[in-house]
């Protein structure tokens, strides 16, 4: 009687607390989107791990925020139930999507992560109580440790008896609410992905050997993956007699090679932690999970439960833009001093992103000479920007673009391609522009392709920049390969006679602006192959944003590229355009910039007005009280996405409290935002900064 009397107070607590979200509904409506349409296929889930009788006393014990209270848990199945949820199995996901019976409106999967032994004690009697299906997870190698013995868990040994026996699971497997899915066999884990010792996830790493100074090639990367997987399939259905048809990616952490590799060892679906709704448009490889977290109260999972893709309601980007070149040494000592430094400043802000060189530019002329990763191509000079950006993401909890030039790579003389560069019509490369290889030359695409490939495959980051070498001006490109892609567009191979006929140069003009373009997207999809989820952004010049006229001038176009990219990286700059002789001038300057954003489709909310930082003319730091008068002239103009550059974190140029004022983005999140992997589970890390 005892136990009835706890679970209806449990129930009726739940809709009280759902009352009260009621009635607070117009203001919370504003903070999210729409409920996804109730078109027979679409779907929710819900990604669970451990379930414990008190989480805060057991954190004492094994800190883990990704640990529900059981009571919690009985209190979001209530408010699901009450809030018109239907928990749906995997079968019937598949069985919609192939034409048969479509889902109920407000579907959602369970699931539950990692064999925890209360997913038999706590979960499967609770699933039983409400008649609920749920997809269960199972790390095998954990599973098979005998009992008595210790299970590598994070960071520390944990008792075998937090997890699963293989009897109970079998059991578990002969209800009809229960499915099983691998969460991999031994790749639940960080494995040495650098020089410098990070643990980055197993699934998408390509291992250091330090013994031989060596990364793991790719077919011996694939091999291991699909062997792991293979052997944890073999596992659970010798195990439990279950079938087994998904993988469940440890930390959310896949790519497209491996996806591969599980549909090749026999499950063709795969689970993600990619916040979001599963549309009919979402592959069943790449289904989307939102993370649920100790600190969220049942009704909170409105935020998860109607989060769009990418997981943030509120997408406010501000940005810091950091140049790796203050981080890098030939002391290895004083390197890891800077980096600590970096992490620390960027930590104290919290900005949403870092926007981070992942080139060597150590003279300042916007060309990589060198590369900050291994490739193919170009000297490395340090193995440095997968350590930095991957401290980045799991210290300071902030979004990492890679910043990334498109055409400015400096080859090496024995390459043949090196003097394949963009041309004049003189036929030169004038000193004062970018020297750059031809964005027409089918070589050059592919050697820049793979260069771009090979930082996805070896770091780990959310985003890319492009450079502000993305450009053309008027009078070129007049390289053969140029003048050869112009013939096949039906133009004349002579840029004299283009800029000779307004109508040919306007036609000219633009068809660059689409090329530079295209070829931008070819360099993401590139990168996407290894980092599923990318975002993108791209610097423009503040001239073709307030002069359309301009874009022959520079083949950068406003309205294109906010259509291209995810963020338009505006270089709002009035002291780089000359436009700030006075700070009337220069706040009047801003004004204009601000005004086209507004008064452009998708402006204010695809554009980052990045500010200067440093004079270069002077090479003096721009003072504080100018970047807080200007950042809040265009905060007043309605710019929600703000960022500058360079961040002198050495230095403490800007400081410190006039840059957390103007850039983090700690107020602007809701309470219950939904969490995403980089902000939530990592593996341990031994090479962490101090």
């Amino acid at each position: 009687m005892k136990r009835v009397h706890s679970f209806l107070s449990q129930w009726l607590r739940v809709v009280l607390l759902g009352l009260l979200v009621t009635s607070a509904w117009p203001a919370l409506a504003q903070r999210l989107p729409p409920a996804d349409p109730d078109d027979g296929t679409s779907f929710r889930v819900l990604a669970f791990h451990d379930i414990r009788s008190n989480v805060r006393a057991s954190f004492e014990v094994s800190p883990d925020d990704t640990a529900l209270d059981e009571r919690t848990l009985t209190e979001v199945f209530t408010w699901l139930q009450h809030s018109g949820y239907h928990p749906v199995s995997l079968q019937q996901i598949l069985d919609s999507r192939s034409g048969g019976k479509p889902l109920p409106a407000k579907s959602v999967l369970l699931t539950f992560d990692d064999g925890y032994r209360s997913d038999y004690t706590k979960v499967f009697p609770l699933l039983q109580r409400f008649n609920y299906p749920a997809l269960f997870a199972l790390v095998t190698s954990w599973l098979e440790v005998p009992e008595g013995q210790l299970v590598h868990w994070g960071d520390k040994p944990v008792p075998r008896e937090n997890f699963l026996l293989w009897s109970e699971a079998a059991e578990m497997a002969r209800s009809p609410l229960v499915e099983f899915a691998t969460h991999t066999d031994a790749m639940h884990t960080g494995i040495q992905g650098n020089p410098q010792g990070n643990l980055l996830p197993a699934a998408v790493t390509h291992r250091y050997d330090p013994e031989t100074g060596s990364y793991e090639s790719e077919a011996a990367y694939l091999q291991r993956v699909e062997a792991d997987l293979r052997r944890s399939r073999t596992l659970i259905e010798q195990r439990t007699g279950a079938k087994v048809r998904a993988t469940v990616w440890p930390y959310g952490s896949y790519n497209a090679p491996v996806i591969d590799a599980s549909a090749r060892a026999g499950m063709p679906i795969t689970l993600t932690l990619d916040p979001g709704p599963n549309s009919p448009d979402v592959p069943l490889t790449r289904i989307r999970r939102g993370l649920a977290t100790y600190d969220a109260s049942a009704p909170d999972y409105v935020y998860t439960l109607r989060s769009p893709a990418g997981g943030e309601i509120r997408p406010i980007n501000r940005v810091m833009h950091v140049d790796l070149d203050y981080v890098y040494d030939p002391d290895p000592a004083r390197q890891e001093r800077n980096l600590s430094a970096l992490i620390e400043r960027v930590a104290a802000v919290r900005p949403r992103s870092v926007f981070l060189q992942a080139y060597a530019d150590p003279d300042g002329d916007g060309v990589a000479s060198e590369l900050y990763f291994p490739n193919r191509y170009l000297p490395m000079r340090a193995d440095l920007f997968t350590r930095a950006a991957w401290q980045l993401r799991t210290r300071a909890r902030v979004k990492v673009y890679a910043w990334m030039p498109v055409t400015a790579f400096r080859l090496p003389a024995s390459n043949p391609l090196a003097t394949h560069t963009v041309r004049t019509m003189k036929g030169d490369a004038p000193a004062d522009r970018y020297h750059r290889l031809s964005p027409f030359d089918p070589e050059v695409r592919e050697l820049v392709g793979n260069i771009y490939e090979d930082l996805g495959r070896q770091a780990a980051f959310d985003g890319l920049l492009f450079h502000d070498d993305a450009m053309l001006s008027d009078d070129e490109d007049a390289s053969p390969a140029a003048l050869e892609v112009y013939r096949r567009w039906g133009m004349p191979a002579d840029v004299a006679t283009l800029r000779a006929d307004p109508v040919l140069m306007e036609r000219w003009s633009t068809a660059k602006t689409r090329h530079l373009i295209d070829f931008t997207k070819e360099l993401a999809a590139r990168v996407r192959i290894w980092r599923p989820g990318l975002e993108t952004a791209r610097n423009l010049y503040a001239r073709p944003v307030l002069e359309p006229a301009a874009e022959q001038w520079f083949a950068q176009n406003y309205e294109a590229s906010l259509a291209a990219y995810d963020y338009v990286g505006l270089m709002a700059m009035p002291r780089m355009e000359q436009e700030a002789r006075t700070a009337a001038e220069s706040d009047a300057w801003l004004g204009r910039l601000a005004r086209r954003a507004a008064g452009t489709p998708r402006g204010l909310d695809g554009t980052v007005f990045e500010l200067q930082a440093r004079d270069w003319r002077t090479g003096q730091p721009v003072s504080d009280d100018e970047l807080t008068r200007q950042w809040t002239l265009l905060q007043r103009a309605g710019v929600r996405h703000l960022g500058y550059y360079p961040d002198d974190f050495l230095n403490n140029q800007p400081s410190l409290e006039v840059v957390r004022r103007a850039i983090s983005v700690r107020a602007l999140l809701p309470r219950a935002m939904p969490r995403t992997p980089s902000t939530a589970i990592v593996p341990s890390d031994t090479g962490a900064a101090p």
